[in-house]
């Protein structure tokens, strides 16, 4: 397989892989959905809460509070060795609240939560968690740890993260090549005078020298089977390129246990063909489950005809 970076920033990181199909397309996106592992709380314990926000719906909004992660420092609970039902500090971090509202109103937001690991804080500090009136306060300390999106999206380190076939566009007109690369530079490569790549589907095709080049055809004609653009969004508590090498040494690693099953001969009993249930008559019958034939069928309407009759 080839990987070409089109473009990395603080949040989004797009990039192509040849050489690659469906399935393993998929593979990666998934997993970087929802085995990446990142920071978020999962245990909260209320000291005060006096606002109009019900406590599990506090909770909930705090959990869903991205937080800044180090993979390096941390390590997954099910993983670290201490056994303690809230962690130790190699597996979780401590965050607390302590606001009241003073003569006015004040909303809280989620830069009042204070951790005691300052690499592990909310990714912005402007979410707005609840309103206090005068004299309401929230109190309370929190654990964060590293989870993954499977078990819960709070845990997901990407807002977004798709493909799309990238699609190879050749004609003889290098004026016309040269104007839809300059009028959709998000979604055009140039490969040469002659040929383009189109690597964002949606972008494409929205000016007239993109439409005058595709003519009567649709870009569906042109797409890749083997070639995939991907765009991955992170929710900040990751860097995007960390996220995507993480999801392929995870992957890596699953492949490496599997290889070692099967060579050690750790497989399950044989998978049989699925039975699909067919319709007989107006009844709904398993196939090779039942002894239903048209003998018993003819039976059963001389005594007390069909089963289900017409109104």
């Amino acid at each position: 397989m080839k990987v070409n970076v089109l473009g990395v920033s603080d949040e989004v990181i797009r990039f192509v892989v040849e050489e690659c199909d469906v399935a393993l397309a998929n593979a990666l996106r998934r997993t970087m959905i929802a085995e990446v592992p990142t920071m978020a709380i999962d245990d909260i314990f209320y000291f005060d809460n006096s606002s109009v926000v019900p406590d599990e719906v506090l909770a909930h909004r705090i959990g869903m509070v991205p937080l800044k992660t180090d993979l390096d420092h941390y390590v997954l609970p099910e993983r670290c060795d201490c056994g303690a039902e809230l962690g130790c500090p190699k597996c979780r971090v401590a965050l607390t609240l302590d606001i009241k509202a003073g003569a006015g109103s004040r909303v809280v937001y989620s830069g009042d939560i204070v951790s005691a690991d300052p690499g592990t804080t909310p990714v912005s500090q402007y979410i707005p968690l609840a309103k206090l009136a005068p004299g309401q306060a929230i109190r309370f300390e929190a654990y964060a740890q590293l989870g993954r999106g499977k078990i819960n999206s709070k845990w997901s380190p990407v807002s977004m993260a798709i493909y799309q076939n990238v699609a190879e566009i050749t004609s003889t007109d290098k004026a016309l090549i040269k104007a839809c690369a300059t009028d959709c530079p998000r979604a055009v490569i140039p490969v040469s005078a002659t040929k383009i790549r189109v690597v964002d589907v949606q972008s494409f095709n929205r000016t007239d020298s993109c439409k005058q080049l595709l003519g009567e055809g649709s870009l569906r004609e042109h797409m890749k089977e083997n070639e995939f653009a991907f765009t991955v969004e992170s929710t900040g508590a990751l860097k995007p390129e960390r996220i995507v090498a993480e999801a392929v040494k995870i992957l890596e690693e699953k492949l490496v246990e599997l290889t070692k099953k099967l060579d050690g001969g750790e497989v399950h009993e044989e998978i049989l063909d699925f039975e699909a249930p067919q319709e007989v008559g107006r009844k709904l019958y398993a196939v090779g489950t039942g002894d239903f034939d048209e003998e018993e069928e003819g039976e059963g309407e001389e005594e007390g005809g069909p089963p289900f009759e017409e109104p």
